[in-house]
């Protein structure tokens, strides 16, 4: 299964205008809950902005300097990743760069694994989702209005159907809703 997961403004962006998305910060409630959800995965695809914001994950030694932070640098490193870039010529770690288009870079991922298989970055994630590839959207809502800026799913020419499959609310106001994919034809 092939999982779609950010935190968004509660107007749908994933960044505002600025390109910035420091209010999506996760507390440590909320940190734990993405250790854990980074533990179920067998793979990772990201486009390159992406790659290169989780890249200290895997190169600064002082992301490692508390419990939580070990924890995540360490499944992090772990998870295999394959980064869809124009400009980049190399990557460090468990990853590589995409060799081939998205949908056959993604049914490799998928047939690599028993586990599913996360996707990020909002151009890379907008290619999948367009390509009827996204199995299961999942949003961390930011109790935020940020007017503007990079939207977490790409303008859509059908729509798609889906069943809430869990939300929880965590301390920090900040809602998870998980969505899983119907595949009955559209209305």
């Amino acid at each position: 299964m092939l999982i779609y997961s950010m935190g968004v403004s509660v107007d749908g962006f994933i960044a505002d205008r600025d390109g910035a998305f420091g209010w999506s910060v996760p507390s440590e409630e909320q940190f734990r809950f993405h250790i854990a959800q980074t533990r179920e995965l067998g793979g990772f695809l990201c486009g390159r902005k992406l790659y290169e914001t989780m890249l200290p994950w895997e190169t600064d030694a002082s992301m490692r300097d508390d419990e939580l932070g070990a924890a995540f640098a360490d499944v992090w490193n772990a998870l295999p990743k394959v980064v869809f870039s124009r400009t980049l010529e190399s990557v460090f770690g468990n990853a590589r760069l995409a060799e081939a288009s998205v949908g056959e870079e993604v049914a490799v991922a998928v047939g690599a694994t028993r586990k599913d298989v996360g996707i990020g970055g909002a151009g890379l994630a907008a290619a999948a989702v367009e390509l009827d590839l996204v199995d299961e959207l999942s949003m961390f809502r930011h109790p935020v209005v940020v007017g503007g800026g990079t939207p977490f799913l790409p303008p859509m020419t059908k729509n798609i159907r889906l069943d809430l499959v869990e939300t929880r609310t965590f301390g920090s106001r900040v809602i998870y809703e998980r969505y899983r994919r119907t595949r009955e034809e559209s209305r």
